[in-house]
């Protein structure tokens, strides 16, 4: 296993940390408790000492919390995470940080993040002044390291990166993504303030290996060499010598068999020009597929129905590019509150729109083939 400083923490954290939001599911849909414990365990043996959770992942706190016992607990840095959308008052924030506590059995928790943070949840976080909640958990012991994990544009990332001597942030970045969001700038901007740097969606969520378009498959057709589409995404992160831990969703003992064989590689870390030219020419590709060109930049807001435009768009667009992949349908339909079909065409977006993109018809074909 490989392994990196955690920025100025000090702390030597495996270059794969297990991301347990995706855990493995039984034939009637529920978690497989005794094969997710199995696979933490499995995982730790084999050197990853870098767990994530949160609190609104689905029994994940609680069985890692079971997966942590019989000296385990021991060898793990524990990373979790508090839902700002979630307090309505002071209590709340005392409730939802003790009950992650309570799920996980432990007294510290190691890497403590505030979740998913884009505008109107950053603004809720600093109307609730949580931020000042945490830093004094962390002044009495109760958590080591503080951070936040980040899904907006990069100017919103700089200003929260500039608001708190932050320990660390988790951002999504990946070879398709390396502009997307904080991106490799936001990447080295972090870095450079000495925090630590967690990447999340190194494989885009899934879908840059679970149904790949024929085009793309064409590209990847002429690599000469042994090298998966799986590593070459993992050796293009691995690349960024600013990148402290990559987290990925092992939902199947073979996925986490196949993680540990690649980060026990150090050739992981090391990428070719040839490979960069690959990957640039696949990247190209996957844009070409994309149906509306929005850069995320959230002009378009607020939505007056609260449909969150630029992730309504983004999900669509993905369902394009990358091949109806059934979990980008499971994150739009439950991950956002409003939908595509909440639209009532009243353009207002499109007014404020730099990219001068057709909003309404673009919801209306996202309502048509999405379902929602």
């Amino acid at each position: 296993m490989l392994y990196r400083k955690m920025g100025k923490t000090g702390e030597e954290v495996s270059l794969l940390g297990f991301g347990a939001m995706r855990l493995p599911t039984a034939e009637d849909g529920s978690i497989d408790q005794e094969l997710s414990v199995a696979m933490i365990r499995k995982a730790i043996d084999s050197g990853v000492n870098y767990i994530d959770t949160a609190f609104t992942y689905p029994k994940s706190e609680k069985i890692i919390g079971e997966a942590l016992k019989d000296g385990y607990r021991d060898k793990v840095f524990i990373a979790d995470k508090i839902p700002p959308w979630l307090i309505r008052s002071e209590e709340d924030k005392e409730s939802l940080f003790n009950k992650s506590f309570e799920r996980l059995g432990v007294d510290v928790i190691d890497f403590f993040l505030v979740h998913n943070l884009n505008a109107p949840i950053w603004r809720k976080t600093q109307k609730t002044d949580l931020i000042s909640f945490l830093d004094q958990k962390k002044k009495e012991g109760k958590i080591k390291y503080l951070g936040f994990s980040f899904h907006d544009n990069l100017d919103l990332f700089k200003e929260i990166v500039d608001a708190y001597d932050w320990d660390f942030c988790q951002i999504q970045f990946n070879f398709v993504d390396k502009d997307f969001q904080a991106g490799e700038e936001g990447l080295k901007y972090a870095a450079d303030k000495g925090m630590g740097v967690v990447v999340m969606e190194p494989l885009k969520g899934g879908r840059l290996t679970q149904t790949v378009p024929p085009s793309i498959q064409e590209i990847w057709d002429e690599d000469e060499s042994d090298t998966t589409p799986v590593q070459w995404a993992f050796k293009w992160v691995a690349s960024h010598p600013e990148v402290s831990v990559i987290l990925s969703g092992m939902s199947s003992m073979e996925q986490l068999d196949d993680n540990l064989w690649n980060f026990s590689d150090p050739m992981i870390e090391e990428i070719s020009g040839t490979g960069r030219n690959l990957l640039d020419a696949v990247t190209k590709e996957y844009k070409s597929l994309i149906r509306f060109d929005c850069t995320g930049c959230n002009y378009c807001m607020p939505c007056p129905q609260k449909i969150e435009i630029p992730r309504v768009i983004g999900y669509y667009n993905d369902w394009r590019a990358f091949g109806e992949a059934s979990n980008i349908m499971f994150e739009y339909s439950t991950w956002l509150g409003r939908h595509a079909s909440d639209c009532v065409e009243c353009r207002a977006c499109e007014e404020k729109c730099p990219q001068h993109l057709p909003i309404a018809e673009a919801m209306k074909e996202a309502a048509e083939v999405m379902g929602l």
